[in-house]
């Protein structure tokens, strides 16, 4: 069985990135998108062990002491982790594997798992990113401030990362989305592994 692959996915709040990775998990076979620890608040619609698993910041912080994580890192007032031992066990069942996670973590997974495919996310204005916000309904002004003052540190680094995906048009950024899945599943070490049998008999 050929191993999975890892992709690290990052992009400022309001990019898209998590409609993205929600639709391209429906359309593409084999493909898993990691749930993540938080102690942030439950929003509206979401779901424990779904969405994250919800957890209080005392029993973050233990996870931590315990090396449980293989990135962890606070945004905004929270803090997120991944699960080494979840994310290990899909790629060896052959799984690729999404990490949602901010540039922070995607720092100490390249240097924990620097096989791992990294792509950023970026909107097609700040003007448009902004209007994503305010959409949402969610946050008043002085939350949507900071967000964008954020948004501008964390956009500054994309050239950190592998792909480069603008999300202008959905369908169009799913696309191109899909293409790097796709191209990087036809590697020769990957398609080697998946076709041992059938390489071994055409050389036979």
């Amino acid at each position: 069985m050929s191993k999975g692959t890892l992709y690290v996915i990052s992009a400022p709040s309001g990019a898209g990135k998590t409609s993205l990775v929600r639709a391209l998990v429906e359309r593409l076979d084999g493909v898993a998108a990691s749930v993540s620890h938080t102690t942030r608040a439950m929003r509206p619609g979401e779901a424990d062990g779904v969405h994250y698993h919800f957890v209080s910041r005392e029993r973050f912080m233990a996870m931590v002491e315990a090396g449980d994580f293989l990135e962890h890192a606070q945004v905004f007032d929270n803090f997120y982790g991944t699960s080494q031992q979840a994310v290990e066990d899909q790629l060896r069942a052959g799984q690729d594997v999404i990490l949602e996670i901010d540039w922070q973590g995607a720092q100490q997974v390249r240097r924990l798992m620097p096989a791992c495919e990294s792509i950023f996310i970026l909107p097609p204005s700040r003007e448009e990113l902004e209007r994503r916000l305010r959409g949402r309904g969610q946050d008043g002004d002085e939350v949507i401030a900071r967000r964008m003052r954020d948004a501008v540190n964390e956009m500054s680094h994309y050239p950190e990362f592998d792909y480069l995906v603008i999300n202008e048009v959905f369908e169009e950024a799913l696309g191109e989305l899909q293409a790097i899945f796709v191209a990087n599943r036809q590697r020769l070490a990957r398609q080697q592994a998946e076709h041992e049998a059938l390489l071994r008999g055409l050389l036979a």
